[in-house]
Parts: structure tokens; sequence; C-alpha cells
């Protein structure tokens, strides 16, 4: 008999370790976290090689110099890594990839204990690394901290295993869940604070979607625009299944390098698909479900180009679609402290809404903080693919 679904968050206990491997682990999540934005479509992994209580070699992964985190600890290390202990946020794999595998460089070195704060989510490793380092006759410790290595490979573990990227739904809203006033004179609901989050979840992610009424509307450019580095640029995708997006949207403008996917259905007028590719789009036809588009072919679409997180900006009726065909995995609700009212003003999740109660999915919320005046509201529905959802038993 299947175990019924919790109603809140499941939790785990982590292994006996000393109160200093909580510091040292720290210190390798913090490591991974430098290399969010550089190792897509892998995922950020951090490593840390302590002897005597000091450090002899760490090691974080960039996609674009090939080797893993722990390969590029063990060569910082030269040697000193035996009898050691070894901090990784993420297991070894075990599969040759790009790269030899990481688990028998870790053997060879014969550290005396290696602590993994996460299982691979990869099919192809999902706990052999570390059965591979124990029947080698390493010690390891197992779960150390893994919530927090958890939200690093939040991305990398839905693509891993579903073929489709993370998708995070992201809204800015008034207190009465409202993202606009629909008189088209909206200059931004919320505060510089949030418009700081809302680029370093463009940083997380691989991919930015809104709909064609947002293009119309807003003119935005979908671009990055945080400080930290990233090796591949945010691929921004229009769902357009007519193509109206207009020749002379900001988004079509002065970013030659960055890829513009435009998702449309197949009766689209050919004239306005050269048009759209003449200015350097890619224009992908796909089937329509019901009134729109097939979101699930946009996602498999997506997911073939290695686009590990989507981070979808609305409106509110791309919102509904995401929600309504169970295809969200999070939602971000930045919420100010405002009031707009008005029959006109634009709802955070359109569409035709729920016409009962029960039949509303539930969410939920995990965390939320101040964002300067605003309120961010993190939460997660029942049907979410996310390895950090509460609903997963």
């Amino acid at each position: 008999m299947r175990n019924p679904e919790p109603d809140g968050p499941v939790t785990g206990g982590e292994p006996a370790c000393a109160a200093e491997d909580r510091g040292w682990m720290q210190a390798a999540l913090e490591l991974a976290e430098g290399s969010i934005g550089l190792a897509s479509p892998n995922p950020p992994v951090g490593c840390v090689i302590v002897r005597d209580g000091r450090v002899v070699g760490r090691g974080r992964h960039e996609f674009q110099a090939k080797d893993h985190a722990e390969v590029v600890a063990l060569r910082a290390a030269r040697g000193g890594a035996r009898g050691a202990t070894v901090y990784l946020t993420l297991e070894p794999c075990t599969h040759l990839g790009r790269t030899p595998p990481c688990a028998p460089r870790l053997i060879e070195a014969a550290p005396g204990r290696v602590v993994v704060a996460r299982e691979d989510p990869n099919p192809l490793v999902a706990g052999a690394g570390v059965r591979a380092l124990r029947k080698a006759g390493i010690r390891v410790d197992q779960g150390l901290m893994a919530a927090e290595a958890g939200r690093l490979i939040e991305p990398f573990a839905v693509h891993v295993r579903h073929r489709r990227p993370l998708v995070a739904l992201k809204a800015g809203m008034s207190l009465d869940g409202r993202i606009g006033t629909g008189t088209g004179l909206d200059r931004g609901i919320t505060g510089a604070v949030s418009a700081e989050f809302g680029q370093r979840l463009r940083l997380e992610m691989d991919a930015i979607l809104v709909g064609v009424n947002t293009i119309l509307a807003d003119n935005p450019r979908l671009t990055y625009r945080g400080a930290s580095p990233r090796r591949r640029p945010l691929c921004r995708v229009i769902l357009d299944s007519r193509l109206r997006t207009p020749p002379t949207a900001r988004v079509l403008q002065g970013a030659p390098d960055v890829p513009l996917l435009i998702f449309c259905a197949a009766e689209a007028r050919a004239a306005r698909r050269l048009r759209l590719e003449g200015q350097g789009a890619e224009v992908v036809a796909v089937p329509r479900r019901g009134t729109g588009l097939s979101l699930k072919r946009v996602l498999a679409e997506l997911g073939k180009r290695r686009l590990l997180g989507l981070l979808v900006e609305g409106g509110g009726e791309v919102h509904w679609r995401f929600v309504r065909e169970r295809l969200a995995d999070k939602f971000y609700f930045l919420i100010a402290p405002i009031i707009l009212g008005g029959r006109k003003s634009i709802p955070c999740v359109g569409g035709m809404g729920y016409a009962r109660i029960v039949r509303a999915p539930r969410w939920a919320i995990t965390s939320n903080r101040k964002l300067g005046e605003d309120l961010l509201v993190e939460a997660y529905p029942r049907f979410s693919r996310s390895i950090l959802s509460p609903w997963r038993s």
C-alpha cells in the first residue's frame, strides 16, 4: 500500500559527525555556491580536503574547466589526501562522461574518511559512488547538511531524472495578489532588493520564459544583469502561438549572443516566422493544447537543450497554465506592501481558476522572509518534482 502524502516537510536525521565537520562542509558548500552559473549543465559541487585540522586541498566544478571538484581538490592536495578527511557536497560519480569517474580517483588517493552531503540523483550514480568507497574500506558518512546541498542541485536533479527543467514560477505582486493595474502605466510593484533577488534567480536558472502578452505589455529584455559571472547565456523563451512578437521588441534588439526561443503553433504565418528568424530568434513549432501551446512539448524541447532550470515570469495566464497542467515545481511570491484593487487589475494567476476549492492543489510554504520592504514567500505544490519538495515521502 502506498504511503499517504505528508502534510508538511519530510526531514531526515544527519549522521553523527564531529562538531567541526559542519564547518568544513559549510566551506565545501560555499565553494559549490561559487560555481552556480559556471557549472551547468553539470551540478555545482564543492570539495574540501582536511588533514590535521588544516585544509590541504579544495576545489569546485566549472563545466568549461572539465575537472570535477574532487579532482581539482586532489590535485591541489599533492598527495596530502592520504589518511585525510574529504568533504564533498555531492557523491562522487562512477560513470564515464566528459571525464573519467571520480570515485576511483578518490579510492586511489586513500583518504581515511569521506563526508558526503547528498547522494547523486543521476540514475547512473545513485549511491554507487558511496558503495564503491565503502567497498574499498574507506569510511563514508552521508547526509551532513543534505538540505543545503540539495538547494544547489535542485535544477540538475529534476533534469537528470525527468529530462526537462525545474520549473520555478516568480511574480512580483501586491498584497491583494495583483501584478499590474491593467492600465499600461505600471512601473514595477516590488522594490530594489526584490529586483536583486530576481537577478539571483536568473543566475541560478538556465532559461527565462514569458508569454507574448508580457512582451506586448512590458517590452522586457529578459537578460541577466547580475554581478556574478555565468558561463552560459540566459536563454530567453517566449510562448507566442500566432507569432505576434513585434520586430521592434527589445528582446530582439542588441543581444545577438543570447539565445531567444519563440514557441509557436504549426499554423503560425510563415512570413512572421521568417521575419523573426531574420532577427536572430529560433522559432520552434509545437502542438497546441486547448487554446494554447503544449507546455509539455515546450519543456521537452528545453530539456533536449540541457537547460536545467526554467524561471517563469508570467504573466498571469502563463502562470495559470503551468499550475493547471501540474508542471510548476515551485513558486516565488514577491509581495509588496501595497494594495491595487480594481476590477481591471491583473491577477498573479489568471485563467479560468478552479470551480471548487476542493479541486485546487495544496501548496506547502517552505520559507518566508523580508526583502527590503517586500516579503518573499516560497511554496511547493503537491505535484512538484523537486528533490526539495516537502510533499515527497
